[in-house]
């Protein structure tokens, strides 16, 4: 414990105690392949199995363990959550059930998985660039919940929420979530913003239809419940910049306490 643990609180260390009840960290992944090319991962989403097998290690090694982001916040909520970082992958790749499940389990971590109901077992055709990634089938996404994954909702066709109009916004937000009940008989506690692309309008719309929570990357001063902030990790973060990172994370809660 530092010496000044057990100082009386001034007005300087107000925003650190607001900023430990402000958003927790939570890692942003994708796919989890091998590659070499950097021209094969032209959108830095890649990480290979060995990365992540190493950035696994390392969160364990500095105390910490990777949980669903659903998990996370119940234990937040009930001021368990010490140790504890949210894991999430977006996209829903048949790659997560096959490399990542596996190094997750190895280390004792759970992780929150978002996937495009609508684009059941075809690919990552919204990105331009390729490569191709196959996206998990109705079939693989009950593997994964059934191995103890939490399934998140990344709306139905991964499109920018805040360009489309109120009635297609519903079917993605609403839309989705009901065909994930269907598929795993459990309503998704949580979403996800493809591209995250928010707004408040996407944001309201998103809390009235009935999310628990909604992750975002960097979702400035809409930052809340429904509009986590995530780190992204990519293939070249090994110990010493996953260590700036999570101390990026902690200023950037300490300036929004500052702010609220």
């Amino acid at each position: 414990m530092s010496a000044d643990t057990d100082t009386a609180p001034t007005a300087a260390t107000a925003p650190a105690r607001k900023a430990a009840h402000g958003s927790p960290w939570v890692l942003m992944y994708h796919s989890v392949a091998e590659f070499t090319d950097p021209a094969e991962d032209p959108y830095g989403i890649t990480v290979t199995p060995a990365a992540l097998a190493a950035q696994l290690a390392w969160l364990r090694s500095r105390g910490l363990r990777g949980v669903s982001v659903g998990e996370l916040l119940r234990a937040r909520a009930h001021g368990r959550a010490a140790g504890l970082v949210g894991l999430s992958f977006d996209d829903g790749y048949t790659d997560f059930l096959t490399r990542a499940l596996p190094l997750l389990q190895r280390h004792g971590c759970t992780a929150t998985l978002f996937v495009l109901p609508g684009r059941l077992g075809v690919d990552n055709v919204w990105d331009p660039l390729g490569p191709r990634k196959p996206l998990l089938s109705a079939e693989g996404i009950r593997a994964v919940a059934e191995a103890g994954q939490e399934i998140g909702s990344h709306g139905l066709l991964h499109q920018h929420l805040t360009d489309v109009p109120d009635d297609v916004l519903q079917q993605e937000l609403r839309g989705s979530r009901e065909l994930l009940r269907e598929l795993t008989g459990t309503l998704p506690e949580g979403f996800c913003y493809p591209y995250g692309s928010l707004d408040s309008r996407v944001v309201e719309a998103t809390r009235a239809a009935g999310y628990g929570y909604a992750c975002a990357i960097d979702p400035g001063a809409l930052a809340g419940p429904h509009a986590l902030p995530r780190t992204h990790v990519s293939q070249a973060d090994g110990a010493a910049r996953l260590r700036i990172k999570r101390l990026r994370h902690q200023v950037a809660e300490v300036r929004r306490a500052v702010r609220r």
